[in-house]
């Protein structure tokens, strides 16, 4: 047995937080909906897709964000995300610790901790 790659990740969302999730994962992120199977549609949540990306949101019930757990994405203009989050709203975190990288915190509107990053330029 040999792991190949990582299918998705999930992260947690309250009960009825999709709409949030859809203006975050969605709206400032760029991830397009993709619709879960009617199964699994019964649990809430819903599920964000690209060819290299998907993103799936959990109701937890009780919920509690993943302040210090996280995902981290690869970008291609931090910067610019930086800024989007913040006029959007959202608390970003500037980090300088990782050399060679350009790199922030974003967390999503329940609180979870998502990071994004780009190598330097030189």
């Amino acid at each position: 047995m040999t792991l190949q790659f990582i299918d998705h990740a999930q992260v947690a969302i309250p009960k009825g937080g999709e709409d949030k999730a859809r203006a975050f994962y969605q709206a400032l992120l760029g991830l397009p909906e993709q619709p879960k199977p009617p199964e699994l549609a019964k649990r809430g949540g819903c599920w964000f897709e690209t060819e290299a990306v998907k993103l799936h949101c959990g109701v937890e019930d009780p919920f509690a964000p993943a302040r210090k757990a996280h995902i981290a994405f690869r970008v291609d203009d931090v910067p610019a995300l930086a800024a989007r989050a913040r006029e959007a709203g959202y608390e970003v975190i500037d980090d300088d610790l990782l050399e060679g990288f350009e790199r922030i915190y974003i967390y999503d509107p329940f609180g979870n901790r998502l990071e994004f990053l780009q190598p330097a330029k030189s």
